[in-house]
């Protein structure tokens, strides 16, 4: 099997809808030597530095009694150092748990500003964590009642140690390297770099699933990522040459062949993405017609499983170019267009417009046919609309949502509206 025989196998072994399900390791996984994964919404990992240990991320706080428990059955001995790979909220969770009188948690410098910007919009990704995660009240439940005395809370850690570019940590026999990697999922990203081992620990920094296109905006909402300082990630890492990259799901990726291809591949899809939006939008083309025309070529393949794209295409136009498209003035007024699309439905008639919107999912342009449905439903309360929306998202599920995001989106409305048409 060639080098990027392996890159694909890699990349069909690792599945979008696999992210649905949050996995906990029933023990600590050993995957080096001496580092340990206990997985979760993001995997927690021990560092075994002889006589103290480091700990890589603490995963949400009701995660953390679970993590602490595994990693305490692996080494016993004192946490010097917890680091987070970034500042989101399932890494950051769990630092009060593992802090200990002489532990130092350290983070890349803008890690208070990455966690602040969370926190503002904290109220809103709360509403909508179900819509992905909907088992997620049923784990907190059930941790919760495995570790009784542990009373987890969700922390808002603040580093004792920050760094800008670079730092070096002695603890134990283990010297680790710390660098920021400006440019990921956050702004604080880091690398954990362990050079007498060769292992990088990246954890989220290209996504959760490696080697997938990365999101540049997710469904859920968050700041816009940019792919020109994503490129410039991938190129630090092939700088280090590691020969075991540890992501933040699934097993490591072993061989510095592999990795580097991997990388490589990843480079140049985001690259081609890139260079080709551009190309278009210089083109004066709609953002539509950009989703629609940007694919990558068979030697550039990658997976799909978490971003797409399509998506990519259209998060890269308004990076450039803004939200405003220049092709109706009516965008740069606080009026809603689906009300004019209503307005319309509601003059045709809602049998008229039901007849086209079922056309349209006939001849598989769904898309179309829940556009039609929803100007229906913004009039009426339609039951034939109600099913045709719950049967459009339920074909769209069936035919091709490899990625989690669009898979978890799908499923959530294709529930919502089922139950609608039983109301």
């Amino acid at each position: 099997m060639s080098i990027e025989e392996e890159v694909d196998r890699l990349i069909d072994e690792r599945t979008g809808r696999e992210l649905l399900n949050v996995p906990y390791d029933e023990a600590a996984v050993q995957i080096h030597d001496r580092i340990y994964r206990s997985a979760g919404a993001t995997a927690s990992y021990l560092i075994d530095a002889g006589d103290a240990r480091v700990v890589v991320n603490t995963g949400m706080g009701f995660e953390a009694p679970h993590h602490k428990k595994l990693f305490g059955a692996i080494h016993t001995g004192p946490t010097d150092y917890i680091i987070t790979t970034q500042g989101h909220v399932d890494h950051v969770g769990g630092v009060s748990q593992f802090r200990e009188k002489q532990t130092r948690y350290v983070a890349q410098r803008n890690n208070p500003r990455c966690q602040a910007d969370d926190k503002r919009i904290q109220s809103f990704r709360q509403a909508t964590a179900l819509t992905w995660f909907p088992e997620l009240p049923e784990k907190i439940g059930n941790l919760t009642r495995k570790y009784p005395d542990a009373k987890p809370v969700q922390d808002i850690p603040t580093p004792d140690i920050l760094f800008d570019a670079q730092m070096k940590i002695h603890t134990g026999d283990l010297a680790i390297e710390l660098i920021h990697a400006p440019g990921g999922e956050t702004i604080d990203s880091t690398i954990v770099w362990i050079p007498e081992w060769r292992v990088a620990i990246t954890s989220n920094l290209f996504g959760p699933l490696f080697p997938h296109f990365p999101n540049f905006n997710t469904l859920r909402g968050d700041l816009y990522r940019f792919p020109v300082p994503y490129m410039e990630n991938i190129d630090r890492v092939r700088a280090l040459n590691p020969a075991t990259l540890i992501t933040g799901r699934g097993l490591p990726i072993e061989g510095a062949d592999l990795i580097d291809a991997s990388l490589a591949r990843m480079r140049g899809a985001v690259d081609f993405v890139h260079q080709r939006t551009l190309e278009l939008i210089n083109q004066q083309k709609d953002p539509y017609e950009i989703m629609r025309s940007v694919e990558l070529p068979r030697e550039l393949r990658v997976g799909q499983g978490y971003g797409k794209v399509s998506w990519a295409a259209r998060t890269i136009f308004e990076e450039y170019t803004g939200w405003f498209q220049r092709r109706s003035t009516a965008d740069l007024y606080p009026v809603d267009p689906a009300l004019a699309t209503a307005t319309l439905a509601a003059e045709l008639g809602s049998k008229a417009v039901m007849d086209r919107a079922q056309q349209a999912f006939e001849s598989g342009d769904v898309p179309t046919a829940i556009r039609l449905a929803e100007a229906i439903l913004a009039q009426e309360d339609h039951l034939e609309a109600k099913k045709l929306m719950a049967a459009s998202h339920q074909k769209l599920l069936e035919t091709g949502s490899e990625s989690f995001w669009e898979h978890g989106w799908l499923r959530a409305e294709a529930k919502r509206w089922n139950a609608e048409t039983e109301s």
